[in-house]
Formats: structure tokens, sequence, C-alpha cells
């Protein structure tokens, strides 16, 4: 039997808390029996909530506090004035080791901020990145930075490509991941400098537990070439709002086209089995729950728009990781890692 495994909950963080993290937690619950919760938030809106699932209210602990970190508050502002509130407090859990791991939907900024004040980095990693995974013909991969740095130098790179397939390995099952770097060819020559020095140090890394197969181009992410697409966070985040946005255009132009006609009307009936598979497959709520990885601790961030199925399935996300142990391992990685090159080698790369 599988011991307990406990997550914190924001319960007062996202557009439709603390509604969808209930209900959310429910769904979750009943995918990992072993999993309890502790909800942090308005005890007066919780309550009445989980009364309504018995089982949830046997596996959660409610923890008062009236504090709210606001959508629209900046990241600063919520570090210096939010001590009390449901975020800080859930976080604070993860910290003081009464939980495996957070979840959150509220606002991204102040989650960012609060997560690295409390948390901090792990050992050798110089900024947490934001990772999170991406649909492809070949089933799902993952790719990092999606926006938590705009800049990053070729250490930063290196640092995200051991995360990144660490959490390949954790959350997606993949023995030895394999990892590109986004570039605008594949060829050695091609791109900047900082990619360039990038990729020549991950080569010449000894002993890597994940395959890099060098620089991966944008159609590649789709194809599903790499399980994991390292990147900076500008580049990363527009790729990502691109594809959801012509995800958003394929689905809106194809309800279109099926209106047109009897004709077409008629087509969408007989494909609607297949239609409906599609959608399935490109149901962002599937993909839900981007992970702030380079704490030392497990924070993950929640749509605010989510559903309670998008949020179970960020809760999903958190279990996977803690289960795995994926701070350890990304920590263990990253110290064999720098121990491999010779300082001579260093030198050369730096």
């Amino acid at each position: 039997m599988c011991a307990a495994l406990t997550i914190a909950l924001d319960g007062m963080g996202g557009d439709h808390a603390p509604e969808i993290v209930v209900e959310g937690a429910a769904i979750a619950l009943n995918r990992h029996p072993h999993v309890r919760f502790l909800m942090f938030g308005d005890q007066v809106r919780l309550l009445p909530l989980l009364a309504r699932h018995a089982k949830l209210r046997e596996h959660s602990e409610i923890v008062h506090t009236d504090e709210v970190v606001a959508p629209d508050e900046k990241a600063g502002q919520a570090l210096r004035r939010g001590r009390n509130s449901s975020m800080r407090l859930a976080i604070d859990a993860v910290h003081e080791g009464r939980a495996a791991g957070v979840v959150s939907a509220g606002n991204t900024g102040a989650l960012m901020a609060i997560a690295k004040f409390v948390l901090r980095t792990l050992p050798g990693i110089d900024r947490p990145a934001i990772v999170s995974f991406v649909p492809t013909l070949n089933g799902e991969a993952v790719m990092l930075d999606l926006g938590a740095n705009v800049e990053c130098d070729a250490s930063n790179l290196v640092q995200f490509a051991v995360m990144g397939a660490n959490f390949a390995h954790s959350v997606l099952g993949r023995m030895r991941p394999t990892v590109g770097l986004l570039n605008v060819g594949s060829e050695h020559m091609k791109g900047n400098e900082t990619l360039r020095h990038a990729a020549d140090m991950l080569r010449a890394a000894p002993a890597l537990a994940f395959d890099f197969v060098g620089f991966v181009e944008g159609d590649d992410i789709g194809k599903g070439t790499v399980d994991v697409v390292v990147t900076d966070g500008f580049t990363g985040n527009v790729a990502l709002k691109t594809m959801e946005g012509t995800a958003r255009l394929m689905a809106g132009t194809l309800a279109s086209v099926m209106r047109l006609s009897w004709a077409t009307k008629l087509a969408y009936l007989i494909a609607r089995p297949a239609l409906g598979a599609l959608r399935d497959r490109m149901d962002p709520r599937q993909y839900n729950g981007g992970v702030f990885l380079g704490l030392n601790g497990i924070c993950v961030k929640s749509h605010g728009g989510t559903d309670a199925t998008g949020f179970a399935n960020a809760i999903g996300v958190a279990i996977d990781m803690a289960s795995d142990r994926l701070t350890e391992r990304i920590a263990s990685d990253f110290a064999e890692f720098q121990a491999g090159f010779t300082s001579d080698l260093k030198a050369a790369l730096s």
C-alpha cells in the first residue's frame, strides 16, 4: 500500500476558486486514493464545498485564512504583504515539510516570486524555469522555459536541459529522454553564440541521463522529434501562445465550415466521432499544470481560468513529481553533471 502523500492547495487562487479547487481535488483523489490535501483558504467557503464529498473531507485539512493574492496584484506587493495569504501559506507548507508539493491557479507572477523567495533554487541552478506539456504526433513532449526568463545564457539552457529531462522521466515516464535546443535550423553552425555554446557544453558532457540530439526547429515541436524542447523564456512563450492560437483557429474554422450547408452538416455527423477524438486530443485541460523547475520544492501553476478537470490534472502532475522525488533527482543529476567536467574543459567552455 502506498504511503500517504500530502499536497498543499491554494484554495482561493484562480478565476473560479474555491469551487474548482475542491472539485478538482475530488477528481484527483479518485485517481490517487493515497493522497491527502492541505487546503489553505476561507473555511466559511471551503467547508460547504467539502461537505459534498465525504471521501475528500476525510482526506483534507483546511487551514483558514481570509487573505488572498489578487489576480492583478504585483509580484513585489504580494511578496511583501501576502505573508498570510492562501498562496504564501501553501508554499510555506512545502518549505516546512508538511506537504510534498503545492498547486495554485493564482497570480503567476506572485506565485513565482513567493515560491522562489521561500523555497529557493537548488544548488547549481541559477534560475527556475516554467515547464509544461505540448501535444505532438508521438504523444506528449515537454518544453521549457515558457516565460520565466526572457534572456538566458548558455549555462541557463544547459540547466534547463538537465531539469527538463528529469521532468520527462518523472511525468511522462521516458526512461532516457531525448533533448533538443530550439533553433532556426538543425545545422551545427546555425543560431546565435549562446545556442552554439550551450550545444557544445551538452555534447561535451559525460554520462548524461538523457540523449542530446542537437538543434531542433519549430516544426519539430509538433512532430515530437524530441521528448524535451529547450529554449529561452521569450521564444518559448511565443511558441506556446502561437500553438494555442493555431489550435483555436483550427477549431473555429472547422466549426464555421461545418455550418455552411446541409452537406457539410451531414459530413459533420459522419465525422463526429473522429472530431470528438481530435477535440479531446487538443483539449488544453489535458496539458494543464506549468511547473516551476529548479526550486527546492515542487510548485505547480494551474491555468487561472481552468475548470475542475484541468485543476485535477495539475494536481496529478504534482503527485507524479513528488512520487518520483523529482527535486532530489534534479539536484543529484546536476551535481553529477557538473562534476563530470574537467577543469580544462570547464575553462574552454566558459
